[in-house]
């Protein structure tokens, strides 16, 4: 027996338009390419969304078509999400950080038939633009005056505002709600980057769940520093919950530095901001630098972070210097991204101040929709009760099920889970613990030694600004770890000052064999650290005997 309730698609579209009709006023604060302060809101972006679809649909982009961005956090690109998969045509979210072969292997690999780009990435698009022949069109995101400049320069090159000009559509499309909405390529660390297609179901379902109060927390009273980039999963889903809920939504741009940051934060009293450990890090630097007073001067409550881990020290200053929770998320690119998020429980109310440090240091429990478990090496499930380390496993309506252009072949197991390549604990309360990627994890004398611990302790060594594990063959451990630290401006830290520090914090055997410094770590294009040049920097590299 079927139920009898109506059937609408589960449309991006949707959002937009609920946006527009019960928070029409709720700002959209941008800090442009230029540097200024531009002030929008959701009535004025809808009707933009609109004019650009028509446009957009007037040369021919609709269902099947992929139309892709080289931009920052603006308005403008927040336009063209809405624009594109409004049409059933797909966003392709370009990072301009990855190499030259990768960002020509993605855009082909795609099939990008238009590319617009912020004109900080004209350089970039001059240089490249001969290796995508397949785009038909560039479109700098400015206005008119630009093209004076640029036109000589880059081939069939088009204007964002003369686009604003098309008369709006008049209603969205609909269609089926399992079509491809937009395309997401991981990194490439170890090979050429691998393309994950998201539907608008799953886009949908992923953000009725973000949206909710105990995960993101976005709502009509809240103000969101989105820091994290629309071209990093497409900014962990918060776009749509910002929609979905009417918050006001504050877009730095390519303003990223510790000014800019504190600025937006005081200036738009913002309550929630979301980014990559080192956006923090580089905030406190700027803090310290100024001798500011962050719990006088914003009204931030909570600060999500994903990407990577964020170390106790991060915790704690958010906590004690701006009165703010340090909410850990975690998911991946395959995930939409959302799999993960830490909130305590009732039973950890009233908790000190230690053990909810401990607790927060955890990645968090499995939001709805979302199925988790670990496995050893035979594929057998582990216990949950905190101990167990095990390779973890992911499963949900949101999970990637083929890589784009590989549908022949399924990354799931025969249970329909997704390896996610980490080793993880999961405790008695379902709360998840990253303990390590399968490839960093450091396997000395038969016991594994956790690369992301070993950090994060490190950065709270006074006068550490970055750290990085990586494991050193050795004769008779198999691995021992190799501490790689760059220092704070000014300070003098060294190898027995570190040791010193880490001695009562980690087990013993732990200890790295060595502690060198360096002037930066590599990055990857989603701001990780590179472990995989590290490894290649120091494969000569001797421990102390």
């Amino acid at each position: 027996m079927q139920g009898l309730m109506q059937d609408h698609p589960l449309l991006i579209s949707s959002l937009l338009e609920h946006a527009e009709r019960f928070h029409p006023e709720a700002q959209i604060v941008t800090k442009s390419v230029e540097g200024q302060i531009e002030r929008g809101n959701w009535r004025q972006l809808g009707e933009r969304a609109r004019r650009l679809a028509g446009a957009l649909a007037a040369q021919g982009v609709g269902q099947g078509s992929v139309v892709a961005t080289l931009a920052w956090n603006t308005q403008r690109h927040l336009e063209l999400y809405f624009a594109v998969m409004g049409l059933g045509a797909v966003l392709h979210t370009i990072n301009p950080r990855l190499s030259p072969e990768h960002l020509d292997f993605i855009v082909n690999h795609a099939e990008d038939s238009y590319l617009f780009f912020d004109t900080t990435f004209a350089p970039l698009v001059e240089k490249m633009q001969q290796r995508f022949p397949g785009v038909r069109r560039f479109y700098a995101m400015a206005g008119a005056d630009c093209l004076a400049t640029l036109a000589p320069k880059i081939r069939d090159l088009g204007c964002y505002e003369t686009l604003m000009e098309a008369e709006p559509l008049a209603h969205w499309p609909q269609f089926e709600e399992g079509r491809a909405a937009s395309l997401c390529y991981t990194s490439g660390t170890t090979g050429n980057p691998k393309g994950v297609l998201y539907s608008h179901r799953s886009t949908m379902l992923h953000s009725c769940v973000a949206a909710q109060a105990d995960l993101m927390g976005a709502s009509a009273g809240a103000t969101v520093l989105l820091v994290v980039p629309l071209f990093h999963v497409n900014a962990w889903g918060l776009p749509y919950a910002a929609a979905m809920t009417g918050a006001k939504l504050v877009l730095p741009g390519p303003h990223l530095d510790g000014a800019s940051i504190y600025a937006l934060l005081r200036d738009e009293k913002v309550s929630m901001a979301a980014g990559v450990p080192t956006i923090w890090q580089m905030l406190f630097q700027y803090i310290d630098q100024q001798g500011l007073d962050p719990r006088a001067d914003l009204c931030l409550e909570t600060a999500v972070v994903g990407g990577s881990a964020a170390p106790r020290s991060m915790i704690e200053r958010f906590d004690r210097q701006f009165g703010a929770y340090l909410l850990h998320a975690w998911g991946m690119t395959e995930m939409s991204p959302l799999g993960v998020m830490n909130r305590p429980l009732p039973k950890h109310a009233g908790q000190d101040d230690e053990a909810r440090y401990a607790l927060q240091m955890k990645q968090g429990r499995a939001v709805f929709g979302v199925r988790l478990k670990i496995v050893d090496d035979d594929g057998l499930s582990l216990a949950h009760d905190g101990v167990a380390r095990g390779r973890l496993l992911v499963s949900g309506p949101w999970v990637i099920r083929h890589y784009f252009k590989d549908e022949q072949r399924s990354v799931l197991d025969a249970h329909g889970y997704f390896d996610t390549g980490d080793i993880a604990t999961i405790d008695a309360d379902g709360y998840l613990t990253l303990v390590d990627r399968s490839k960093d994890v450091i396997k000395s004398g038969g016991e594994w030694i956790s690369s992301i611990d070993l950090e994060n302790a490190a950065l709270g060594c006074p006068g550490i600004a970055q750290a990085a594990v990586i494991g050193i063959a050795h004769p008779k451990w198999q691995e021992r770890p190799l501490l790689i630290c760059v220092r704070l401006p000014g300070a003098e830290a060294g190898q027995a000052e570190v040791l010193d520090w880490l001695g009562g914090r980690v087990p013993r055997w732990w200890l790295p064999d060595a502690v060198v410094f360096v002037d930066s770590l590599p990055l990857t294009a989603t701001g990780k650290i590179y472990k995989l040049g590290l490894r290649a920097l120091f494969k000569d590299f001797q421990l102390p005997h």
